[in-house]
């Protein structure tokens, strides 16, 4: 384990070789588990700005869910607000490009359309992060899942860590001398 400043960073974190292959996968994360995508609150608010410019890349189904609901659901089973799902468990805001799913929102944030990529949770995935409320700490770990094979396979040969992969995620969600202590320590330099 690793400690800086609150944060706790699991071993596989720093450990684990890992590269997305969306060739391989398919963008299942966006359309697997029985949950939508964690939001943080400002994340709420940051989806309700850019809806209209997103609404259109939906599906009907997705935009008959929104103008039914908000645009985020309270998941029991995790205890925290996350994006929508379809019927068939998809989230809301995924667009597909032939085979591949892909998010509405980073499809638009890449084309310098809107100013919000996509919820943190998903930029930093593999990484989940849990803050233990009585302590003040917040675990970062690693989350397995076995339709990420490919990205392990694809990391290794790369020879990618899961902290090097989610280097932008990190930096976007603690700055970049977070990132850089974290670099520092694992290589063990000064």
């Amino acid at each position: 384990m690793i400690l800086i400043d609150e944060i706790l960073i699991e071993g596989p974190v720093v450990d684990t070789c890992f590269a997305c292959d969306l060739s391989a996968c398919k963008g299942a994360c966006c359309w697997e588990g029985d949950f939508g995508a964690p939001l943080e609150e400002d994340e709420m608010l940051a989806i309700e700005k850019v809806l209209d410019q997103v609404k259109p890349l939906l599906s009907d189904e997705a935009r008959a869910i929104l103008d039914s609901q908000e645009p985020y659901t309270y998941f029991e089973g995790m205890k925290q607000y996350g994006t929508p799902l379809a019927k068939d468990k998809s989230c809301i805001y995924l667009i597909k490009e032939g085979e591949i799913s892909y998010c509405s929102f980073e499809s638009l944030y890449q084309k310098g359309e809107i100013a919000f990529r996509k919820p943190i949770s998903c930029h930093l995935y593999p990484i989940r992060i849990e803050k233990n409320s009585q302590s003040g700490l917040s675990l970062m770990r690693y989350d397995e899942w076995e339709i990420c094979d490919p990205a392990l396979a694809n990391g290794k040969s790369s020879d990618t860590k899961i902290y090097k992969f989610a280097k932008e995620a990190l930096i976007r969600k603690y700055g970049q001398e977070f990132y850089d202590r974290l670099d520092q320590i694992v290589n063990k330099t000064p």
